[in-house]
């Protein structure tokens, strides 16, 4: 009996002992168990993470998500913005239209012209010249658009007026002393090539009764002219009829002086400032050296 009790009294502190180590070792597995899958959450949550960026770097289609708002890099986003437009704070000149691509310019139309219904009161004094505005057919510019735009140049007071003998009046019927034709390049070309001008389908001409403006140089302007294109035409209007009334091509008086109207200012400047005006603010004639 004793020895029985004796094994039992041993039984029993062995099973405390193994209790003992049981305990902890247990605890530690299950702390193990968690931090292994906390670890393989955190592993796939960064390959993720990484796999997005790495996508997005890669294909531009990918798409990234981050809590951190975007890096200002002082640049604008080359994408564009599907927003309303901001409206500009400088005012935009009213009576100058807006110059399209050269695409949209067509290289040549349907030969023939239509004269613009509009009529106007004489301007300037001594002889008064007659003139009509055609525009040949399918260019979708408006010749009556174009006859009274042309019709305020030949009456503005720094224009041929100012000289005192000379004025101008645009009709659409009836006699005329001369007739401005805005036309295609290819046009230009057959009406100044029939009179032995080469004009390239790229500038102007003046033949006989007739001030021949070709259309690309109407819409687009000239490199070599910096300001409005509303101003250069100006200049066209008010260099083919100065050849009208009787004046002859001049040069650049001096370099920063402004050119002469019957200087050929798309051919260069040559040191002058674009000008298009015959006469200055205070009523004196801009000239130049004649050029032969």
């Amino acid at each position: 009996m004793a020895g029985q009790r004796s094994r039992r009294r041993h039984g029993r502190r062995r099973a405390k002992k193994r209790a003992a180590i049981a305990g902890p070792l247990a605890l530690g597995v299950i702390l193990l168990v968690v931090a292994s899958g906390g670890y393989a959450a955190w592993h796939k949550t960064q390959e993720t993470a990484g796999s997005a960026v790495l996508h997005d770097g890669l294909n531009p289609t990918a798409t990234a998500t981050t809590t951190s708002p975007p890096r200002d890099t002082g640049s604008p986003s080359p994408r564009p913005s599907t927003g309303r437009p901001k409206k500009s704070t400088s005012p935009s000149p009213s009576h100058t239209p807006a110059t399209p691509p050269a695409s949209s310019v067509p290289k040549s139309g349907s030969g023939s012209f239509s004269t613009a219904d509009a009529t106007g009161s004489a301007s300037g004094h001594g002889t008064i010249r007659r003139y009509k505005v055609e525009v040949e057919g399918g260019i979708m510019l408006s010749a009556t658009d174009a006859a009274h735009e042309i019709a305020e140049i030949l009456a503005n007071p720094r224009g041929w007026t100012a000289d005192g003998h000379d004025g101008f009046q645009l009709v659409s019927s009836g006699h005329a002393d001369f007739v401005i034709k805005i036309a295609t390049p290819d046009t230009v070309d057959d009406i100044c090539g029939a009179a032995g001008l080469l004009t390239r389908g790229e500038v102007n001409c003046d033949v006989g009764a007739t001030v021949v403006v070709n259309l690309k140089r109407w819409m687009l302007g000239s490199p070599e002219f910096d300001g409005p294109i509303g101003d250069y035409r100006a200049l066209i209007i008010n260099h083919e009829v100065g050849h009208r009334i009787g004046h002859h091509h001049e040069g650049c008086p001096g370099p920063g002086k402004p050119a002469p109207v019957m200087m050929q200012q798309i051919k260069g400047l040559k040191g002058c400032t674009a000008n298009e005006w015959p006469y200055d603010t205070k009523g004196r004639y801009i000239s130049g050296p004649p050029v032969a």
